[in-house]
């Protein structure tokens, strides 16, 4: 975001004016202050940030923002609060800006810390840190110590949440839930290592030891830092990978686009449902965008056919979970989703395909598609279908249990969507015109239903009437 709202703007100036009211106590005559310890602080935490600024070390060092916190939280312990408050405005000056305008997104950076720490070090000095701490030979009581210190981590990380929230409500026109949602929860826990951390440093500096003691603090902190960084840039490669296969997916068939996404979200929340670990919900969210990457592989013209499939069309269709799976079989982090990939097609009766499999022979990931595919596709308006309420939806995949899906992840879906809700997105609508129509054929053999019953769900969520295979003339075929 390159231009700043008026109203980010009145929040940072008013930011800037309760920062120079946190530090001013110091800057007054006649104020005692450790200038010398102020000096070493504020040099070390701009020093731990500047490298971030060179072109160089800032692409090989996982330095910024909030790597080197630990220093300020041993200043909010070992300095009076008006003074902890200076040592983070030089570094967070220095920080690196990613984006314009960067005087005023640095001058925020300082602003906020400024604050934090002076409110972090109101915490400690009320909970008595300086006695606990101890100087010289007066050991540090370190049980008692542990309080303070948590206790000022854990102001220092509210404060901070609170202001970020803030600036993400009047810099990005987020309503109030949406701009708070999720800031504590991620920032809590690494706050409070840094707040350990931070202990450790003021506790070494108070020492007989002295200053250079705890500057070995700072080389776990890094350490770990450059492991949580590793980890976040291998994170974003996989976005990144994910991406790219969805949008080369969406531009061969533009008919069904948004349509992964959705199967995504729809399976994670079927996962959850069941009580999935985390780690797993990544990997069937990657399961559901992916599952109908095999497209790549089947001939555009078969794809975008208005009417129907010729027998040597339909079994080139019905290899695309295979295509699927073979360009993605080299993709190390998708694991289980490899086989959803493969067997999302898979009948619980065993007529569905590639190969036939039925009941548990499935694999879990891909009986979660199955569902998330199916509802998603007869909730979903596109240019030759219209969307189906969801109650409907969900009527015909429970009418469908047991025999194309599994029983336990239709009802796992119904139940989320009892705590969720669902919102289906307009996807045809939204793309280019040109030529209407898509075919992924239904498992051989399908049972047409009950006469009567109305469309019957097959294949990954085509909807046909029940007893044609075909829909009525000048209508193309559905698909999802």
């Amino acid at each position: 975001m390159k231009v700043i709202p008026r109203a980010a703007r009145v929040y940072i100036g008013c930011a800037l004016l309760g920062a120079g009211a946190c530090v001013l106590p110091a800057l007054r005559p006649g104020a005692t202050v450790p200038w010398g310890t102020v000096a070493l602080l504020a040099a070390l935490y701009a020093l731990c940030e500047l490298p971030a600024r060179c072109r160089l070390l800032g692409r090989s060092l996982p330095l910024g923002t909030g790597s080197f916190f630990p220093v300020l939280l041993a200043a909010a312990l070992l300095l009076p609060p008006a003074a902890a408050a200076l040592t983070a405005i030089p570094g967070s000056l220095l920080t690196r800006v990613e984006e314009p305008p960067a005087a005023l997104r640095r001058a925020w950076r300082a602003a906020a810390a400024a604050i934090a720490v002076r409110s972090a070090a109101l915490t400690a000095d009320a909970l008595g840190a300086p006695t606990a701490l101890g100087r010289g030979p007066d050991a540090p009581d370190l049980p008692y110590a542990l309080l303070p210190a948590g206790a000022a981590a854990l102001v220092f990380c509210l404060v901070l949440t609170a202001l970020d929230g803030g600036i993400r409500a009047t810099a990005c026109g987020l309503p109030p839930r949406a701009a708070w949602r999720g800031l504590l929860g991620r920032s809590l826990v690494p706050h409070t290592v840094h707040g350990l951390a931070g202990l450790m440093m003021a506790v070494l500096w108070r020492s007989t030891y002295g200053p250079v003691a705890a500057l070995f603090v700072l080389l776990p902190m890094y350490i770990s830092c450059w492991v949580f960084a590793q980890y976040h840039r291998e994170r974003a490669a996989h976005q990144a990978t994910i991406r790219a296969l969805v949008q080369a997916v969406d531009i061969k068939d533009r008919y069904t686009r948004g349509h992964s996404e959705r199967v995504g979200q729809a399976s994670v929340l079927i996962a959850r449902e069941l009580g999935m670990a985390e780690d797993r919900l990544d990997v069937v969210r990657f399961a559901g965008i992916l599952h109908d990457v095999g497209k790549l592989g089947v001939p555009t013209r078969v794809l975008t056919k208005d009417g129907p499939l010729t027998p040597e069309e339909r079994r080139v269709i019905e290899l695309h979970p295979e295509y699927g799976h073979e360009m993605v079989r080299g993709i190390g982090f998708l694991g289980e989703a490899r086989a959803a990939i493969l067997h999302h097609h898979e009948r619980m009766d065993g007529s569905g395909y590639p190969y036939g499999l039925h009941g548990e022979q499935i694999p879990e990931f891909a009986r979660v598609v199955a569902v998330a595919d199916a509802f998603d596709a007869m909730t979903s308006t596109r240019s030759y279908s219209r969307a189906r309420p969801v109650p409907t939806a969900l009527a015909e995949l429970e009418r469908c249990a047991g025999t194309q899906f599994d029983p336990r992840m239709v009802a796992a879906l119904v139940q989320a969507l009892d705590r969720h809700g669902w919102q289906p997105a307009v996807t045809a609508d939204e793309a280019p015109p040109g030529p209407p129509g898509g075919n992924v054929p239904p498992p051989r053999d399908v049972d047409p239903g009950p006469a009567g019953a109305g469309p019957s769900v097959i294949g990954d969520g085509t909807a046909r009437r029940a007893g044609a295979d075909a829909p009525p003339p000048g209508r193309p075929r559905e698909r999802a």
